[in-house]
């Protein structure tokens, strides 16, 4: 199962209390105040790490507790910390505030971390209060308590491409013949339902990372069909492969359907509708001349790169992984 949401608690430890004790041994009439300190209560992290590949883990176990600090004892023994927690994410989790929307941490690289939960400080015992004017000290300090709070995880995929489309035009076989991806590939719509993740070969030691996800429809930005819930795994995307079906076999318009999905592409995210564009047609071993002719020439008055592939025979897609390296070599990270 694909999680790319959870709400989560998180609960530091509490810090120990600081002990009230005095010294009591034979021939030490005037031992003083010898009460040790609390522990600190440990502290909750959130961590990227690359084994990890949804948030599912976190869905059956919404909640975690650091440990908290022992209490300090006698002849000034220090109670010892409490232990700290680390919750394993997967490389690309945001965490927000799930009240406000705002974003606390983008754990965007391998051993990132953020403190989710602060541990609280130990108390002090009795010993750290004497004085030449108080050399009694029948006090000590509580711990204090640990940090608690709600956290909202939201998981975007890392890829430097992301493909995008209309239900059924292709981008499943498309990746299953340029990755090793094995999405589900079926003759009917919405058989993506969850994105797919493959890592293609460009050349001898050159690759990138191509993101599926599941196919847009007119309205997805209001929840029709599986609604724009996964754009967010293509936002991080630095070009996007616009994939259409050009076949004969139906009378869906290729140009209506570019210009409906960049629809909601603009209704979710402004930025995502400004990504740089390679325009795709699908299909070309069962093309109809007409769609071919009304698609490039579509293609130019855009100004986007123009391709024509079949994902079912191989036909074309050879130049189009070229196209795809080059522009992601010409331009760095942040300038697509």
């Amino acid at each position: 199962m694909f999680v790319d949401e959870v709400k989560i608690l998180v609960k530091a430890g509490d810090g120990g209390n600081g002990c009230i004790s005095f010294r009591r041994e034979k021939y030490c009439p005037r031992g003083g105040p010898d009460g040790g300190d609390g522990g600190d209560g440990g502290s909750v992290y959130i961590q990227a790490d690359t084994s990890y590949k949804t948030l599912i883990d976190l869905r059956y176990h919404p909640y975690f507790k650091a440990g908290r600090g022992r209490h300090g004892e006698g002849k000034k023994k220090y109670g010892a910390s409490g232990k700290d927690l680390v919750i394993n994410v997967p490389i690309g989790t945001l965490i927000k505030d799930p009240e406000t929307g705002e974003v606390f941490c983008d754990l965007d690289k391998a051993g990132s971390r953020y403190v989710a939960a602060l541990g609280g400080k130990g108390g002090r015992g009795n010993a750290h209060f004497a004085t030449p004017t108080r050399q009694a000290p029948r006090f000590a300090e509580p711990g204090k308590p640990g940090e608690e709070r709600y956290l909202r995880l939201e998981l975007k995929l890392l890829a430097d491409v992301g493909l995008i489309g209309m239900p059924n035009v292709g981008k499943s076989t498309f990746i299953s013949r340029i990755s090793a991806a094995r999405p589900k590939i079926a003759n009917y719509p919405f058989t993506t339902l969850i994105p797919n993740l493959g890592v293609v070969r460009a050349g001898e030691y050159e690759s990138f990372v191509l993101a599926d996800i599941p196919g847009l429809i007119e309205g997805a930005h209001q929840g029709t069909g599986l609604g724009d819930r996964f754009l967010r795994h293509v936002e991080r995307s630095r070009i996007l492969i616009h994939l259409v079906d050009i076949s004969k076999d139906h009378d869906r318009d290729p140009v209506h359907d570019v210009q409906v999905i960049n629809n909601e592409l603009s209704l979710y995210s402004q930025a995502l509708k400004e990504k740089r564009q390679i325009l795709v047609g699908n299909k070309i071993d069962r093309a109809s001349s007409e769609k071919v002719d009304a698609f490039e020439r579509y293609c130019k008055t855009r100004g986007d790169a123009c391709f024509f592939i079949s994902a079912l025979t191989g036909q074309g897609v050879e130049p189009l992984i070229s196209h795809i390296w080059k522009t992601l070599s010409v331009h760095p990270k942040g300038e697509v």
